[in-house]
């Protein structure tokens, strides 16, 4: 097992005292990077650094240049330089070396002047004594070298560098190249997808151009639904008013005598006077209802009587001797806060329809309160036995003049506006109606409202409700 090694391991001493030492620096200095795996630059770098300060201090008393391992904070070659007394290196010289190496500082001193220079290395495996060992071996092969020897040695250098500059170049011409063809790809993706961006925008402006037309056409088609509604409400109302009335008259004491036939054929045109009266009612609610011109008139409603009058016209208008119309005991029901005039034709078109569509069976309606002040809520349950809707027809029931189809629709023919007036009025009121229906089980449809205290309502509202 390899134990750790020294932080610093000194390699070389080397005395320069002639030009002839200082070509000896520069090609230990090379060969030792060489040997820590420098690249060729980095050799030709830290030679040419070495033999410069070496070279500005020649003549200096006592001239060394220490070779140096380091490992710690990082592995590198350290060389330092001392003399005794002397002048400080040239400004110059150590421009240059700062320069060429990672670094290269002067250290004056008393006794002993000093120039470290430092170059990181690859890092290396500072417990092996192979490693040490190589460049220290590097360091120690030093030949005897001449000026000539040294710049031909400088000229090699040179033309390497050179040779390796220009690879380079070559290398950075042809990557210039592939980025110019990159950056041409790049310009006609982006002009690509510029131009289909825009068609892209032109064509959310068009869809919003056109949803806005049609927005618009939706718009004037409601007004004109509710002009038309309301003209045609209007223009029925009067020749219906005339049928019951003169129904009435015809059957009022004092009036010519009639005989049991004739009589029956004046109820039952005073009944479809009545009931289309009603139709026509409320067509007309549901055009104020959507145009906003519903007014709502909340006073305290007695159930009992509600309840009385409704069950009263409807057994007489829809009952069917098989079919139960089930309501509550008179004794449990509360006085509620509401518009009674809605309340009234919500239940109205709700157990009329439940009535129609039940052949055998019940039609019950249940009323329960729930919470208490302003939370308090009311709840109408109109459940029946009857044909019950299909599950695909159940997101249509609540379209204005729509009919599930089928057998159950034989003579009882109506205007498909039972269930969507019941849930705008209910929605006016502040509450909200709810349906679920099998086939062959019935449907069950309910009603909550809110039932707030008599504080909650207007001062008019409160003198009427408690009058």
């Amino acid at each position: 097992m390899k134990t750790p090694g020294p932080t610093s391991q000194p390699l070389t001493v080397l005395d320069l005292a002639t030009e002839q030492d200082v070509f000896a620096l520069r090609r230990s200095a090379q060969a030792a990077a060489e040997a820590l795996g420098l690249e060729r630059q980095d050799q030709v770098r830290l030679a040419t650094a070495l033999s410069e300060l070496g070279r500005d201090r020649i003549g200096c008393d006592r001239l060394t240049a220490t070779f140096t391992l380091r490992t710690e904070p990082h592995h590198a070659l350290v060389v330092t330089f001392e003399w005794h007394g002397g002048t400080a290196p040239t400004p110059e010289s150590l421009a240059l070396a700062s320069r060429l190496v990672h670094r290269a500082r002067y250290e004056p001193d008393d006794r002993r002047n000093r120039v470290t220079v430092e170059q990181p290395v690859p890092p290396y495996d500072a417990a092996d004594p192979e490693a040490f060992r190589r460049v220290r071996d590097a360091l120690r092969r030093r030949t005897s070298a001449t000026l000539t020897d040294d710049l031909r040695s400088q000229t090699r250098d040179l033309i390497a560098t050179l040779e390796e500059t220009r690879a380079q170049r070559e290398e950075l011409r042809r990557l210039n190249e592939e980025l110019e063809e990159t950056n041409q790809g790049v310009l006609a993706l982006y002009t690509e997808l510029s131009g289909e961006l825009e068609q892209t925008n032109s064509g959310v402006v068009a869809l919003h151009t056109e949803l806005d037309d049609k927005s618009r056409q939706l718009r004037e088609s409601s007004e004109a639904k509710i002009r038309l509604w309301n003209t045609v409400s209007h223009e029925l109302r009067t020749p219906v008013n005339a049928v019951v009335a003169l129904s009435r008259l015809l059957t009022a004491p004092g009036s010519a005598p009639l005989d049991d036939g004739q009589r029956q054929q004046i109820a039952l045109i005073a009944s479809s006077g009545h009931t289309l009266l009603a139709l026509v009612n409320d067509l007309l609610d549901v055009s104020r209802a959507e145009s906003g011109q519903l007014g709502i008139s909340r006073t305290k409603v007695d159930l009992r009587m509600l309840l009385a009058q409704l069950t009263g016209v409807l057994r007489s208008t829809y009952m069917s001797p098989d079919v139960a119309l089930v309501t509550p005991d008179p004794i449990t029901l509360p006085r509620v806060i509401t518009d009674e005039v809605l309340l009234t034709r919500i239940l109205r078109n709700l157990l009329s329809n439940a009535l129609k569509f039940t052949e055998k069976g019940e039609v019950r309606l249940t009323i329960i309160q729930d919470g208490t002040g302003a939370d308090a809520r009311i709840t109408f349950t109109v459940s029946d036995t009857g044909v019950g809707i299909p599950e695909h027809e159940l997101s249509r029931v609540f379209e204005e003049f729509y009919q599930v189809p089928g057998a159950h629709q034989r003579g009882h023919r109506g205007t498909g506006l039972g269930l969507p007036y019941a849930r705008t009025l209910t929605e006016l009121l502040g509450g909200s109606l709810t349906l679920t229906s099998l086939p062959g089980s019935g449907t069950r449809i309910r009603v909550t409202l809110p039932h707030g205290p008599a504080s909650s309502l207007p001062a008019a509202e409160k003198q009427e409700a408690g009058s």
